[in-house]
């Protein structure tokens, strides 16, 4: 894969913020925060270092990404549109009756997505089962999981966590969408996860923190992770919900609520 400058994928995390608010503002209801503070981390991976083919999504060899915070899909629709998984136009259709675009990835319906997710907490068993198998078959393709730092209060992440070092799976990278909210408030009230990079180191994995939205940051992030051997990496990444739209950018508020057309409006206009 040649890798895109940092300045190309700036510009195209741009435009996949712009398809996230006109989606959410078309379709009147859906999760921009979250899908605002990933697309960094997505756009990096999808264009800088995810081993895919978009002509043939079912490739054996490919790597894999499983998009455990579910609910942050039009960030990964619109990746997987401007890819050439499916028409940039189909982006229209987001949450609406008989779409292939719902609310929460459906792997029985969207080219490209490898799970049905949504129920917080899955994701990592599921991507650390791929990569056993990967393992297993020998097979060289690497899985990607990326978690909020909400789901990471589940009981389920660190069965998953716990059993991925136990079987040396250095194929297996997570990233933390670390924004630092929740559906319900700040993550540090809610249930605290925090410290979390000890969390992880205490489990067995390699941890790694960065700015999420430095682009350059999240590629050499990336690229460490592929040389560490002996235990799966964890990526920590810094992020600010809602980010590229001022009035978002740390509101709680826009976890799960789409702009009206006045919002929609003022959002794209700072994101032009």
């Amino acid at each position: 894969m040649k890798r895109p400058s940092i300045e190309v994928l700036e510009d195209k995390a741009k435009q996949i913020r712009r398809h996230i608010i006109r989606m959410l503002g078309r379709a009147g209801s859906g999760h921009p925060g979250g899908s605002l503070s990933a697309t960094d981390l997505i756009v990096a991976l999808y264009y800088g270092k995810l081993r895919h083919n978009p002509k043939n999504p079912d490739w054996p060899d490919r790597d894999r990404f499983v998009l455990s915070k579910g609910h942050s899909c039009p960030a990964l629709y619109a990746t997987l549109a401007e890819t050439g998984y499916f028409p940039v136009s189909e982006l229209d259709t987001l949450r609406q009756f008989g779409s292939r675009l719902q609310g929460h990835p459906d792997m029985q319906l969207t080219p490209g997505v490898e799970i049905s997710s949504g129920s917080l907490g899955q994701g990592l068993s599921v991507g650390l089962g791929m990569a056993l198998a990967a393992k297993i078959d020998k097979k060289d393709y690497r899985v990607y999981v990326m978690l909020g730092d909400g789901e990471i209060e589940e009981g389920q992440v660190w069965e998953a966590a716990m059993a991925a070092s136990h079987y040396g799976l250095d194929n297996l990278c997570a990233i933390v969408d670390n924004n630092g909210l929740q559906i319900d408030g700040p993550i540090n009230t809610v249930m605290s996860p925090l410290p979390i990079p000890d969390k992880w180191l205490a489990f067995g994995w390699n941890a790694i923190q960065i700015d999420g939205h430095d682009m350059g940051k999240n590629l050499q992030a990336y690229d460490k992770a592929e040389t560490l051997e002996g235990k799966p990496t964890v990526i920590i990444a810094k992020t600010i919900k809602g980010k590229g739209v001022s009035f978002m950018e740390g509101e709680v508020d826009w976890h799960g609520k789409a702009p009206n057309e006045e919002q929609t409006e003022k959002a794209l206009a700072e994101l032009a």
